[in-house]
C-alpha cells in the first residue's frame, strides 16, 4: 500500500515543486543577495512568513487547476469576461516580457564571469529552452525542470561553506531585531515581491491541468506545492546566509546576483564564488523557460486557443507561437548592446507590483465560487487565513511600486 502511495506521489510531484523553484529566478537572488549583503541576518525570520503566504497562494492555485480541470486564464474569461480578461493579459505579458529578458541578462552575466561572452551564451541558451519544450512531451519537459531544480543545492553550499555562526542564525531567526527604518522595510517589501509573483500562479494551474492531475489525487498535489514552497524559501534562506556571513560583516554592498558571485571570490575563494554564479545560471535559466510557458499558457487560456506541451505546432499554433516569440524577443533584447537592462527590471517590479493585487482578489473570488468549485471552496477558516495573508500582500505590494517611483 505504502508502495503505492510513493508511486502516486512521483506521479504527481512536479508542477508545484517547479513554479516555486521558478520563482528563485535572476530578480529573486539578486534581492537575497543584497538582503544578506546589506543585514547580514536581520531579515531571515521574514522567511518564515514568506513560506506561509507562498504555500497559501499556490494551493488554492494548484487546487482551482485539479477541480476545474482549467487554467487561469480560462476561468478569468468564462467568469469575468472579455474587458477584465483582456486587462488582465496586457499587464501579465508586459510583466512577463520584461521578466523574462531580466532573466536571459542573468545567463549573459553568469556566463561573463566564466568568461563566456553573451554573443555565444544567450542565442546557445535561447535555443535549448526553445527545443526542450516544442521538441519535448510533458513528462520529459517535467523531469528536465525538476532535474535543473536541484541544481540550486549550489546555494546550500555556498551557505554552509561560508560557515555561519549558527546559534547567531537560529537567534536572527526566533528573536529577530526587528527596525523600522525606510532601508530595512523596504528590503523586507522586495523580498515579498520577489518571491510570490503572478505568473508562477499562471504556470502552476496550467501544469496542474496540462498534466492531468485528478481530484483523488489531490492530497499529493497539495504536498508537491508545500513542498515547492519551502525548498524556495530553504535556498533563498541559504543565500541569505551566505553573502550575510561573508559579505556584510566585510562592509560589501552589492547591487546584483553577479555582484555578490564576484564578490565572494576574495573572501571565500573561487570555488564558492563559482557555486554563487553556477546558481545564478540555472535559476535564470528555468525563469527563462517557465516565463514564455506560463504567458502561452495564459493568453491560449484566456482566447479559447489550444494549448499543451504535449500539442504539436499544428494542433496548437498559437501556444507554441507565443512561446517561440517570448524566447526570440527575450535573448533578442540582451545582444542589443545599448538596451537599459536595469530600467527594464524596475519596470517588471512594478507591472508585477500591480498586476499581484488584482490576480489575488480574483483567484480569490473563483476559489469561493461553490458552482465552480463545489465542496472545495475555501472553509471559513482558510478565507480568513488567505484573506489576511492577501491583504497584507496587497499593501507590502503597493508600497513596493509607491516606493519604486519615489525613491
Amino acid at each position: 500500500m505504502k508502495h503505492a502511495r510513493w508511486l502516486v506521489l512521483a506521479s504527481v510531484i512536479g508542477p508545484g515543486f517547479i513554479a516555486g523553484n521558478a520563482g528563485n529566478d535572476a530578480g529573486g537572488i539578486a534581492t537575497y543577495s543584497i538582503v544578506g549583503a546589506r543585514e547580514g541576518y536581520g531579515l531571515l525570520w521574514a522567511l518564515v512568513l514568506i513560506t506561509f503566504a507562498l504555500a497559501v497562494i499556490q494551493e488554492m492555485s494548484a487546487r482551482m487547476g485539479v477541480v476545474t480541470g482549467k487554467g487561469f486564464g480560462d476561468l478569468v474569461r468564462e467568469q469575468f469576461g472579455v474587458k477584465v480578461t483582456l486587462a488582465v493579459m496586457a499587464l501579465f505579458v508586459f510583466a512577463n516580457l520584461t521578466v523574462t529578458i531580466a532573466e536571459f541578462a542573468g545567463i549573459a552575466a553568469s556566463m561573463e564571469l566564466f568568461g563566456v561572452s553573451r554573443y555565444i551564451s544567450v542565442p546557445i541558451s535561447a535555443c535549448v529552452v526553445w527545443i526542450v519544450v516544442v521538441k519535448g512531451n510533458f513528462k520529459q519537459v517535467e523531469r528536465f525542470m525538476i532535474v535543473i531544480s536541484m541544481i540550486y543545492l549550489t546555494y546550500v553550499f555556498s551557505g554552509f561553506m561560508a560557515n555561519p555562526p549558527w546559534k547567531e542564525v537560529a537567534k536572527q531567526v526566533v528573536l529577530p531585531h526587528i527596525r523600522m527604518d525606510k532601508e530595512y522595510i523596504l528590503l523586507f517589501i522586495t523580498m515579498v515581491g520577489t518571491t510570490i509573483t503572478p505568473y508562477m500562479q499562471f504556470y502552476l494551474q496550467s501544469a496542474v491541468v496540462d498534466k492531468g492531475v485528478r481530484i483523488e489525487e489531490y492530497g499529493y498535489a497539495k504536498f508537491d506545492v508545500y513542498a515547492g514552497s519551502f525548498m524556495t524559501v530553504f535556498i533563498a534562506f541559504f543565500i541569505v546566509l551566505a553573502t550575510g556571513t561573508i559579505l556584510h560583516p566585510a562592509g560589501v554592498v552589492v547591487d546584483s546576483a553577479e555582484q555578490a558571485a564576484l564578490a565572494l571570490e576574495p573572501l571565500a575563494g573561487d570555488f564558492a564564488s563559482h557555486l554563487f554564479a553556477v546558481g545564478l545560471l540555472n535559476a535564470s535559466f528555468l525563469a527563462a523557460l517557465i516565463l514564455p510557458l506560463a504567458t502561452a499558457y495564459g493568453l491560449s487560456e484566456a482566447f479559447g486557443w489550444e494549448s499543451g506541451i504535449n500539442k504539436t505546432f499544428k494542433e496548437a499554433p498559437q501556444f507554441l507561437g507565443f512561446y517561440s516569440a517570448f524566447i526570440v524577443i527575450g535573448a533578442g533584447m540582451i545582444l542589443v548592446p545599448t538596451m537599459p537592462l536595469i530600467k527594464i527590471m524596475f519596470l517588471s517590479q512594478t507591472i508585477n507590483g500591480i498586476l499581484l493585487p488584482i490576480v489575488l482578489i480574483i483567484m480569490l473570488r473563483l476559489v469561493n465560487d461553490k458552482e465552480l468549485m463545489g465542496e472545495y471552496v475555501n472553509s471559513k477558516r482558510m478565507n480568513i487565513i488567505t484573506w489576511v495573508t492577501v491583504a497584507i500582500l496587497i499593501v507590502l505590494t503597493v508600497m513596493l511600486v509607491l516606493t519604486s517611483f519615489i525613491l
